[in-house]
């Protein structure tokens, strides 16, 4: 852990952070909500609301570490939107595995 208080994994080698909240689907599609503040209530609604109107699911969730960088990100649950009917892992699993072959497409 850093002198501030954030753990080193959320710190990129010049020092900024990548941690970012997320909405991941239960098809393990992810989108980022932001990274420089927590998301509003409004903010976490509208996206429940969007994955209801096209017929989705998921989950709120804290991304830590870059889906672009050399180490695979985590992935922290923090509350369900929409009604998932998936496990919360099986969603998880999915996102890191569709991260893990766009990096395989991008080397290749």
């Amino acid at each position: 852990m850093s002198p501030n208080g954030r753990h080193s994994a959320d710190r990129q080698e010049d020092g900024t952070s990548d941690r970012r909240w997320v909405v991941v689907s239960e098809d393990g599609r992810y989108s980022t909500l932001g990274r420089a503040s927590d998301p509003t209530d409004l903010e976490i609604e509208a996206a429940a609301a969007a994955l209801r109107e096209q017929g989705l699911a998921g989950w709120l969730a804290v991304m830590s570490g870059s889906p672009y960088g050399k180490k695979m990100p985590t992935l922290m649950e923090v509350r369900p939107l929409a009604s998932p009917t998936r496990p919360w892992q099986d969603a998880a699993a999915a996102c890191l595995a569709a991260i893990a072959a766009r990096r395989d497409d991008i080397e290749n």
